[in-house]
């Protein structure tokens, strides 16, 4: 039991050192699984559910059986893992072999070498709800002691992957300000370039630019790249000078 509880603060430790930037999401959903897998007693495979926009998933596996398992739930609406991600609830299947609920979606885990499950909410933001499901091959493995440190071990995750999503959402919305600032500086200087070749105004350039794009069926970000384009690119000479 020490030895397990010394691999359990190591994992926990481990999720604390994860630095952001350095791998991307799905890298640290996998890490999670793994380190949960090396670090709960009787845990033979782990897998992750997650649930954005009421569609379930998984999102990381450490096996093909947990991934066909997962996908069956998701597939029949009902399982261990679909009850503890939408009720933020841990649930608990002691026997698959003898467990009657979920239209005998635990007799297809028995029948795959699994003889009990445990999966525990894993909550990472207000609009993605989960699941951390852990699979072991004998029956009745997850004691008390066990259940209370998968749920220790999710909470320590949950926040792990919601600073991963976070950090994603704000790195996206920053690319896209990037780049609509870019596009809006080459529309600015696209207008530029068609007031002085016909001495037009602002808005009329910007209706040469709306003209252009609706018959091209071309964006008028990309009209306007390539009347930049042209502008800058030196004009042939004519004179054999």
């Amino acid at each position: 039991m020490a030895q397990h509880r010394s691999e359990f603060d190591d994992a926990l430790a481990r999720l604390g050192l994860i630095k952001l930037g350095e791998t991307d999401r799905t890298g640290i959903l996998q890490h999670v699984t793994y380190a949960a897998r090396q670090a709960l007693p009787g845990a033979t495979d782990v897998s992750i559910t997650l649930i954005e926009g009421r569609r379930p998933h998984t999102a990381a596996f450490t096996s093909d059986v947990a991934l066909a398992l997962d996908e069956l739930q998701y597939q029949k609406r009902s399982g261990p893992c679909l009850k503890a991600a939408t009720e933020q609830t841990s649930v608990l299947v002691r026997d698959t072999a003898r467990d009657t609920r979920w239209n005998r979606w635990s007799a297809r885990a028995a029948a795959a070498g699994v003889g009990s499950v445990l999966s525990v909410a894993l909550p990472i933001l207000d609009d993605i709800d989960g699941a951390l499901n852990i699979y072991a091959r004998a029956s009745e493995t997850f004691a008390d002691d066990t259940v209370a440190a998968a749920e220790t071990f999710a909470e320590h995750s949950a926040v792990t992957l919601a600073n991963a999503y976070l950090y994603d959402r704000t790195f996206n919305l920053a690319q896209q300000m990037q780049a609509a600032m870019e596009h809006r500086a080459v529309i600015e200087q696209a207008k530029g370039i068609i007031m002085g070749e016909r001495r037009c105004t602002p808005d009329e350039a910007f209706a040469v630019l709306t003209k252009l794009s609706q018959d091209s069926n071309r964006k008028v970000r990309h009209i306007a790249a390539a009347v930049v384009a042209r502008a800058q690119t030196p004009q042939l000479r004519t004179d054999p000078r």
